[in-house]
């Protein structure tokens, strides 16, 4: 299958060779990543117990607060490093999966910056895996091209090209095709390490540098750990500490009550926060799954002007502003809807009206899920932000408490609700375990934190017995009956030869299985990807 020399104490468990894989697995990338690992991979443990040791004392009726031992980070006055010239103006973010063809049209889609995501909208297969590595590799390189086979239309990249962040998996995720002394290695020390490997120099000699962008954190210790990573990392490749930045995704419930210690312990490598509003949802409900006052509204209720979301947003610009860094705001997940001018148009007012709200408040950029975003992002950046940023603007006048953070917001529960969360978890799951983990559907770019949403409402729901605005109980017998009819309407739209192609009734099951459980499933991508790896 493959000549890769490996370190004494790893396996490679791959059905078969990806291509590529020889010149991303070299004898040095090897030695890199698993000697990242076997230093860092009892804390990463340890931190990974704690969060379940966390999740036992808000299940006991606890709320957080802001750490008293913390209180001299959160008053004194101290600046994070500065930042380098090419990510001083980050106003439109575009993020997406890191196939051939997306990389190189998000990095000549006009945005400043494009986001590739080894994390929320990538099924981490080992040929995705190193079909990324490779693909980013060439595009730092400036090689990249891609012919499209059933069009023959040929990409290529354009003389100016967004800045580029990557973002590998979270804490939590493992890698199941490699064994670094029997034990599967960190999923995000892979991603980070391969990537910053092969290009961290490259990246430098032109003038950037190696940016990230770093999920599903929940405390500064794991901001730490990161901090740790990075040092360790730069000095094993000669490189001057400091030139690693990293905007850490501020999207649980946890990390907001700690932004300002996590912008210190990052200090030197921070290039701001980040508001991942849609995993910041679904942490909402995992973090407070067992208290029945904490049941949340249909999904499409709970927007950016909730008490609860607001508070976090503008907490975020204040915290960021203050420190000298970056606030950048959350996702637009509309896509343009090419059959339908007048849904369309709504769509697009919503954006707008989303990004106008974010640049008001005085956030320093934004994100959008789709090339056809990006005009309307920047037309309201533009016009509402002359400047680079607005990191000047302070917000001063930003009161949030404890309390602000965890309001739940009022609204009704709908049958409509829980038919769109149910349709479009098994929308979700289904692509994701044929490989895709970004997939349009009614109308919006559905990645893994948005099916969390869907999925962990569905078992809210069913958990605390929630009535419906019709008087119904979400119990498992309507649960089952409302999946049996999506199931049904799904049938109908499938051509005969795609049945064979897609893997509805195995997503189905699993939704099941992570909906009807009294016990909450921390991550849907955890029993998924054992799915994956069993069949690859």
């Amino acid at each position: 299958m493959s000549d890769l020399v490996l370190p004494a104490g790893v396996e490679l468990r791959v059905p078969a060779a990806a291509p590529g894989q020889e010149t991303i697995l070299t004898p040095e990338a090897l030695a890199f990543i698993v000697g990242l690992e076997r230093k860092f991979s009892a804390e990463r443990h340890r931190l990974l117990a704690k969060r379940d040791e966390v999740q036992a004392w808000l299940d006991a009726g606890n709320k957080p607060v802001f750490p008293s031992e913390t209180q001299e980070i959160r008053d004194s006055e101290w600046v994070v490093a500065p930042l380098p010239a090419d990510i001083l103006d980050r106003r439109v973010e575009i993020t997406g999966p890191v196939d051939r063809k997306m990389i190189i049209n998000a990095l000549n889609s006009g945005a400043h910056v494009f986001m590739a995501d080894f994390e929320d909208s990538s099924t981490p297969l080992w040929v995705n895996l190193i079909d990324g590595q490779v693909n980013l590799k060439d595009a730092i390189a400036g090689t990249i091209g891609f012919t499209d086979p059933n069009s023959g239309k040929a990409y290529k990249l354009a003389e100016k090209t967004a800045v580029l962040f990557v973002r590998p998996r979270g804490w939590h995720l493992p890698e199941a095709h490699l064994i670094v002394d029997g034990q599967p290695m960190s999923g995000a020390l892979f991603d980070f390490g391969l990537y910053f490997f092969h290009n961290a120099k490259a990246l430098l000699t032109k003038g950037s540098g190696p940016y990230f962008y770093l999920p599903k954190m929940e405390s500064r210790f794991e901001a730490r750990l990161w901090n740790e990573v990075f040092l360790h990392a730069q000095a094993a490749l000669g490189i001057p500490a400091g030139s690693i930045k990293a905007t850490v995704l501020i999207e649980t419930i946890l990390a907001s009550f700690e932004m300002d210690e996590i912008l210190w312990e990052l200090k030197q490598h921070s290039a701001g926060l980040n508001c991942g509003r849609w995993d910041y949802i679904f942490s909402f409900i995992k973090k407070f799954a067992n208290d029945p006052a904490a049941v949340l509204p249909d999904r499409g209720q709970v927007t950016m002007t909730t008490h609860f979301l607001r508070s976090y947003s503008q907490r975020v610009i204040q915290v960021c502003h203050r420190r000298n860094v970056h606030a950048m705001g959350g996702m637009a997940a509309q896509i343009p809807i090419k059959n339908d001018p007048a849904a369309n148009d709504a769509a697009m007012a919503k954006v707008k009206a989303d990004k106008e709200r974010e640049a008001s408040d005085g956030h320093d950029g934004t994100w959008v899920a789709h090339p056809g975003l990006v005009p309307i992002a920047r037309e309201v950046f533009d016009r509402l932000m002359p400047n680079q940023n607005q990191i000047d603007k302070k917000r001063a006048d930003v009161d949030v408490g404890p309390a602000d953070l965890v309001v739940i917001p009022v609204g009704t529960k709908t049958e409509a609700g829980l038919r769109q969360n149910i349709a479009v978890g098994i929308g979700y799951i289904e692509a994701w375990l044929r490989g895709i983990g970004c997939v349009p559907l009614f109308n919006l770019m559905e990645d893994a934190a948005t099916a969390e949403i869907s999925r962990a409402q569905v078992w809210q729901w069913r958990r605390h017995r929630a009535t419906l605005e019709d008087g119904r109980t979400v119990d498992a017998a309507l649960i089952r009956s409302v999946l049996d009819d999506e199931l049904r309407k799904i049938d109908k739209g499938l051509t005969p030869e795609a049945v064979g192609e897609h893997c509805y009734a195995e997503a189905a099951a699993l939704f099941l299985q992570l909906v009807e459980p009294d016990t909450f499933e921390t991550f849907l991508t955890l029993p998924a990807y054992k799915i994956v790896t069993n069949a690859d």
